[in-house]
């Protein structure tokens, strides 16, 4: 029963016009209907306005007033009860420009953590290069073509290389190359599928790949190749590095909900509400690897004279600026279109 009817509208008007604004987001469909705090934010304000309808009717409110919630009323029940069809509506472009960052964003806490476990890595690989005399041997041990040779001999053979065959890439950087890739590629996905393991494997993967980028790259510092490492690591590991991190990230989601941490919903529930988390976070992963590998094969591998390496080192540090840049602010101020006259 409604003793203050002039009150009763202040006080839930507000929750009417945020309805209303809802509405207008999933019929222009900029309204992210797959997360679930969102839709049952929604769901909530349809509940309440239909609730306020049925109070106003017994009230015998002004028919202004009942006609307003009458109609917002109805508007909810058939924009919320086909959201599936807005929901199923992939929209690639979309997608990429604010679905991924925004779950980026919402999961950051476990980027954050992916970031230090590879960085502890990097100083433990660091660590083993400088204070064990077999420490190069073992921290490069994946890459043979690095621990066979110093990087001046490296960087002596390719430069010679090129200059002799500016035509082509040589072998043996096509091989490196091909190389590299496929470990990226592996540590991404095993990063977030050992996720299953309660999170024990994505902490290895990240640990372990951080010991040997961290030994590759104090192992070019100390034998005065950083500008060669900067220019042969920036242009593809912009994007593949963060690539394995979100890899990481996402195998750490998986381990939260496994665990069942900030939660008292059951593990069905808690798996089901991170699949869609997980499957924009992978999908993310793959986008950014197609990326890395097409620079990988026809930029990265090209070095001086053929290619400055100012020019990679601006080319690469673009890419990550691009790339912070992207993932922080894009989807951030989503506004509903307006619609078309």
């Amino acid at each position: 029963m409604i003793i203050d009817l002039k009150r009763f509208v202040e006080k839930e008007r507000p929750f009417w016009q945020d309805l209303e604004r809802a509405l207008d987001r999933i019929q222009a469909g900029t309204l992210d209907l797959s997360d679930l705090k969102e839709s049952r934010r929604v769901l909530g304000l349809f509940q309440r306005a239909c609730s306020d309808l049925s109070r106003v009717g017994q009230a015998n409110a002004e028919p202004e007033l009942r006609t307003y919630l009458e109609t917002l009323v109805g508007r909810g029940y058939a924009e919320i009860h086909s959201a599936q069809t807005y929901v199923r509506r992939f929209r690639p472009v979309h997608w990429l420009l604010h679905t991924f960052p925004q779950t980026f964003r919402r999961q950051a806490w476990a980027f954050h953590l992916s970031s230090t476990l590879t960085l502890v890595g990097m100083i433990v690989g660091g660590l083993m290069l400088v204070l064990d005399v077999d420490g190069r041997r073992v921290a490069l041990a994946p890459f043979q073509h690095v621990a066979m040779q110093t990087p001046s001999e490296r960087v002596a053979n390719e430069e010679k290389n090129y200059k002799e065959n500016s035509h082509r890439i040589s072998e043996h950087s096509g091989t490196f190359s091909a190389q590299l890739m496929a470990n990226n590629i592996g540590v991404s996905i095993k990063a977030m599928a050992f996720g299953l393991t309660w999170g024990i494997g994505t902490v290895l993967i990240l640990f372990y790949n951080g010991v040997i980028l961290g030994a590759v790259c104090l192992d070019y510092m100390l034998d005065g190749q950083t500008v060669f490492m900067l220019g042969w690591l920036l242009p593809h590991g912009s994007f593949e590095i963060p690539a394995i991190l979100i890899g990481g990230q996402a195998g750490l989601v998986i381990a939260r909900a496994l665990i069942g941490w900030g939660t008292r919903d059951g593990i069905r529930t808690r798996l089901r509400l991170i699949v869609p988390e997980v499957a924009t976070l992978i999908g993310g992963v793959a986008v950014m690897l197609v990326w890395a590998g097409i620079v990988e094969a026809f930029f990265s591998q090209y070095h001086e004279p053929v290619l400055p390496y100012w020019v990679k080192i601006a080319f690469g540090s673009t890419e990550l600026v691009t790339l912070a840049a992207f993932l922080i602010l894009c989807g951030r101020n989503d506004k509903p279109r307006p619609a078309s006259a």
